[in-house]
């Protein structure tokens, strides 16, 4: 009855005609002139659509304001805008206006705006956002950058600070976006924008060939900061591309002559494919991992809270360590002790901290909490030349042929992404962080489960979980790998733990028999 009688309050006459309805009308127009300047909905194209926010509203139920199709955006007014119902159907329509002005139309990109919301709706289950505004921009390289390779059904971009404004992407990580084929009509593109959307559960936008992109965000604010992102990001794409320079690799270098321009890619994929390499056991000593860093760690563990107690960093792992030691407490875990609240004084929280870190470290436990405190630990200490990264001899060569070859390389680590960084970062053979396109940790799950190599493939975007070759000493993770349609090699170093008889993995003893 509730849902039913919001649902009534917003499609009264009183709600249409109110302050919020006014406000998204008004701010669709500002939008609208703000993109015309900037090249996005020239000559009528393109709109604009967001939800009328009301916190007495639930989402799902929230009206719609549309910008009107074929009609000059940067002369738009309140009263031209459309409002639909949260199902799509139209409650308040614009009158015409006298010639030369074109009889108003609801905007062709209605069905593909509903499409957008739905879809992220249903993938609010697999923590996808709701989308609160969509962005259809004609931008000019939005276009362009569509039709560089005229094969290639994906835009990939990496190591370009713009990428950081995207949602759920930082500056290490490769930004992937789906590219699908125009059609003569937009509203023929609802179901291939389906596709798009539920193939690729991270993007938050989709490129149409020769004709421009579709972005949304849960707010206009958030639609609005990444459009303007994905557009620098594929006019630096086009720059690059006419200075022969690959976008697609983290050095930005020269665009190889196997590979044409369009992020790197071949038409031929059986040629190119993406590496995950796990780290103890197959880039770095095991012996590393536990004879230094862990206990560098264990040692440092006291000196770096009381150094760094009060900064922003700090704080946040403290955060994290209190719900993981309050959530050890109530499943009864050995050495977990409870940790005082600030009003007991900094250094009896501190106290209390070090004994769980080190019993989580005594225990070599896999969670986040921990392993970011020593990302931050381990960050100070490279930083202070006290710890040296360290990797097998046929590492770093092997790192530089595949990078040379266009095959773009991963790190999956039970460590933070920030320890994965120091470590290759910090090396006797210097910075190989540039041969790495990005990094994955225990935020996307436990390396012995299948859904987490199934969030990898997703991720990275290929177009099969088998395009992956997934390397690791450790029998439980390829099976996991296996199971999500990775390929997999076991690396089988000095000092690894034994495997299983007749586990059916091929093996290799160095990264120079991949």
């Amino acid at each position: 009855m509730a849902a039913n009688g919001a649902k009534m309050a917003v499609t009264s006459q009183a709600y249409l005609q109110g302050s919020q309805v006014a406000q998204t009308k008004s701010l669709i127009s500002e939008l609208c002139r703000l993109f015309y300047n900037l090249g996005w909905v020239s000559g009528t194209g393109g709109s604009i659509t967001a939800k009328v926010h009301d916190d007495s509203v639930p989402k799902s139920d929230q009206l719609i304001i549309m910008s009107p199709s074929g009609v000059q955006k940067e002369r738009m007014v309140e009263e031209d805008m459309y409002v639909l119902s949260s199902s799509g159907s139209i409650l308040f329509s614009p009158s015409p206006k006298p010639y030369p002005h074109k009889p108003p139309k609801c905007s062709d990109c209605a069905p593909l705006f509903m499409k957008i919301t739905d879809v992220i709706v249903i993938f609010q289950a697999y923590n996808m956002r709701n989308a609160g505004a969509v962005i259809h921009s004609h931008g000019m390289e939005s276009c362009i950058v569509t039709m560089l390779d005229p094969l290639a059904k994906e835009f990939k971009i990496t190591h370009m600070e713009m990428i950081k404004g995207i949602q759920g992407h930082g500056y290490y990580d490769e930004l992937v976006v789906p590219i699908i084929e125009n059609t003569a009509h937009e509203r023929e593109l609802t179901e291939s924008l389906a596709v798009a959307i539920e193939a690729y559960p991270k993007t938050t936008a989709v490129l149409v060939r020769n004709h421009g992109i579709y972005v949304w965000g849960d707010s206009w604010i958030s639609a609005k900061t990444q459009a303007e992102c994905y557009h620098y990001l594929f006019e630096a794409a086009i720059k690059l591309h006419q200075l022969g320079l690959d976008w697609s690799t983290p050095n930005h270098g020269p665009i190889q002559s196997s590979k044409p321009h369009l992020g790197g890619q071949t038409t031929n994929t059986s040629q190119k494919r993406c590496i995950v390499l796990d780290i103890e056991g197959t880039t770095t000593p095991i012996s590393f991992v536990t004879d230094v860093l862990f206990p560098y760690a264990r040692k440092n563990v006291q000196r770096h809270l009381e150094e760094t107690y009060d900064t922003d960093f700090t704080q946040d792992d403290i955060k994290l360590l209190r719900s993981q030691v309050e959530d050890d407490l109530q499943h009864g875990v050995v050495d977990a002790v409870p940790i005082p609240s600030n009003e007991a004084g900094k250094q009896a929280v501190i106290a209390a901290l070090v004994a769980n870190v080190e019993g989580m470290i005594k225990s070599d436990r896999k969670i986040t909490s921990l392993k970011q405190l020593q990302g931050h630990i381990w960050r100070t200490g490279f930083e202070k030349s006290e710890l040296k990264g360290v990797v097998f001899d046929d590492v770093p060569g092997s790192l530089e042929k595949w990078h040379a070859s266009g095959i773009k390389v991963y790190i999956y680590s039970s460590g933070s992404r920030l320890a994965q960084r120091l470590l290759f970062g910090y090396t006797d053979y210097g910075d190989l962080r540039n041969y790495l396109c990005g990094y994955f940790d225990t935020t996307v799950g436990n390396k012995k489960e299948t859904k987490s190599y199934v969030e990898i493939s997703e991720s990275l975007g290929v177009h099969r979980p088998s395009d992956i070759l997934f390397v690791t000493d450790v029998y439980q993770e390829a099976v996991a790998a296996k199971a999500a349609g990775l390929d997999v090699l076991i690396s089988v170093r000095p000092g690894n733990g034994s495997l299983p008889e007749n586990h059916g993995f091929k093996t290799i003893k160095s990264f120079s028999e991949i």
